[in-house]
């Protein structure tokens, strides 16, 4: 992903495939010179050398912070706290009624649908130039990045504005087929996994006929799926809706098991998380897309993209693959390390898979904040009417960013090693309630000392 802040490397004299959303500079061809191009680093944060952030102290810091985090709740946090969907202080009942009225619902469903329309538009009509045009800056930073505070803020907004529901809405089918049981959001989880592929990887990923061709993709899967089993596949195989509602267990706004909207505590969303088929899947491509992306950025990928015999596409793709089953591998691993402890744990894939939600959190958050203050609002002057709208100048320094950054990364982990523990003291014997949970400290290191050296590297 393109920044403001990225400083051009030295030039080599080979051929590099354009980078992923290029915004700030501009769409490029396919493959250009990289002595002519900057390329980019870790949206808003340059290098080790160019930072005032010293890799040491990041370091030490995080670990102390999980430490002392494992240390307090190991010595004060007995028993379970968080009561999931059976939490939460009710709002008032006019507001309820406001949320819940059909006229509300068709309101969101209309604004969804026109924003739809307005991007189509754009895309269909506007210049092939994503300088010139905002429809790739609606699908990569409104929408995707967008979606993220959204969901925190106001729960899971997509289901409500999803522009296909309402497209689906017009011709229902009569007898829809009941969706498979082991199903769960595995085709979510595909289509992130395709969708992060095509932000990260895909060459010419800003021009007309690869955003058309990926939307008719989509637009295929999602209405024949919901022609053969309901609007019910929308919830369980629309990347957008899955990743909205995962990040919506972190918002204050929620609802009981009862249907009631309610303030809770993040930690109770969280802890509601269904433990469907699907969920570790989704998390990890989450957790390994965005460690991929980071790590696209680093000069020595930048050198075996450029040397790779397979071609910078492929390689690029087997590196996002890569990142997202090495998540995937460390996950089972303490999965099974966890089993290992206590034979009575069933299910331990899925017991604690909602205690990584933080963890994607914070990995988003540092990876795509300043990307989201930079481009959110020139694409929506662009959206306006105006012709090659400049960028904002970036809200932080690269000290002050970098310092974002890191304390994102931490703080998700410290959310994480929160919930993992409370999970952990409901699931095991109180004599290995503590000593059952290392599997998942030892794991929250080693993501945190992995994301942090992706930043810092």
């Amino acid at each position: 992903m393109t920044t403001a802040l990225a400083p051009a490397l030295a030039p080599v004299p080979v051929s590099l495939p354009a980078p992923a959303f290029a915004l700030a500079h501009g769409h490029e061809p396919a493959h250009v010179h990289a002595a002519a191009f900057p390329l980019p680093l870790a949206h808003g944060v340059g290098s080790q050398h160019d930072l005032p952030l010293s890799p040491f102290y990041a370091y030490a810091g995080a670990f102390t912070a999980l430490l002392v985090s494992f240390l307090a709740l190991g010595l004060l946090w007995s028993s379970s706290r968080f009561r999931g969907d059976l939490a939460g202080r009710p709002l008032p009942a006019a507001l309820q009624r406001a949320a819940d009225a059909p006229s509300t619902r068709t309101a969101l469903r209309l604004l969804g649908t026109t924003a739809a329309l307005v991007f189509l538009l754009h895309l269909l009509l506007g210049p092939d130039d994503p300088d010139r045009n905002p429809a790739p800056g609606a699908l990569y930073v409104l929408l995707w990045v967008g979606l993220v505070p959204a969901s925190l803020l106001f729960g899971p907004v997509w289901r409500l504005l999803n522009p296909l529901r309402a497209l689906h809405a017009l011709h229902p089918p009569r007898n829809p087929r009941p969706l498979p049981a082991a199903l769960g959001i595995r085709p979510a989880a595909a289509g992130l996994l395709l969708f992060t592929w095509l932000e990260l990887v895909a060459p010419d990923n800003t021009s007309r006929a690869t955003l058309l061709t990926a939307l008719a993709l989509h637009l295929g899967v999602q209405l024949l799926g919901a022609a053969r089993y309901g609007d019910r596949w929308f919830a369980h195989a629309d990347p957008f809706e899955a990743y909205s509602s995962l990040l919506a267990r972190l918002s204050p706004l929620g609802r009981r098991a009862d249907g009631r909207l309610v303030l809770r505590s993040p930690f109770n969303g969280l802890d509601s998380t269904p433990q469907g088929p699907g969920l570790v899947a989704t998390v990890c491509v989450l957790l390994g897309s965005t460690a991929y992306d980071g790590l696209s950025d680093n000069p020595r990928w930048i050198t075996a993209l450029q040397t790779s015999p397979l071609g910078p596409v492929p390689t690029a793709t087997l590196g996002l693959l890569a990142a997202v089953a090495l998540s995937a591998a460390c996950y089972g691993l303490c999965a099974g390390a966890l089993r290992l402890m206590d034979r009575e744990l069933t299910t331990p894939l899925t017991s604690f898979a909602h205690s990584l939600l933080p963890i994607a959190l914070g990995y988003l958050t540092a990876h795509y904040f300043s990307l989201l203050v930079t481009e959110f609002p020139r694409t929506v002057i662009m959206a306006g009417g105006a012709d090659n709208a400049p960028s904002p100048a970036p809200p932080l320094s690269p000290g002050g960013l970098a310092t974002l950054q890191v304390a994102a990364v931490v703080t998700g982990h410290v959310l994480g090693v929160v919930a993992a523990h409370d999970r952990s003291v409901r699931l095991f014997p109180p004599a290995r309630a503590v000593a059952g949970q290392l599997p998942l400290f030892v794991l929250m290191i080693a993501y945190t000392l992995g994301g942090i050296g992706l930043l810092v590297a």
